[in-house]
């Protein structure tokens, strides 16, 4: 047996690497997507529309 490797060995090898690559790479985009859109939703939370608007009583000044 010799150490090189035939092209057809080396071409199947580059296929069976290639589709866990492509497929690691999808799931980093939609966890990229998806962080990005927690970030935003967490964002609204904070942002005060959606907030009820608080009224506080005047403080009474005493008379001197």
């Amino acid at each position: 047996m010799s150490n090189s490797q035939s092209p057809l060995q080396l071409e199947i090898c580059l296929s069976l690497a290639a589709t866990p690559f492509l497929l690691s790479m999808m799931a980093i985009r939609g966890l990229t997507q998806a962080l990005t859109d927690l970030g935003i939703a967490s964002e609204e939370i904070f942002r005060g529309e959606i907030l009820p608007v608080l009224h506080f009583p005047n403080p009474e000044v005493p008379e001197q």
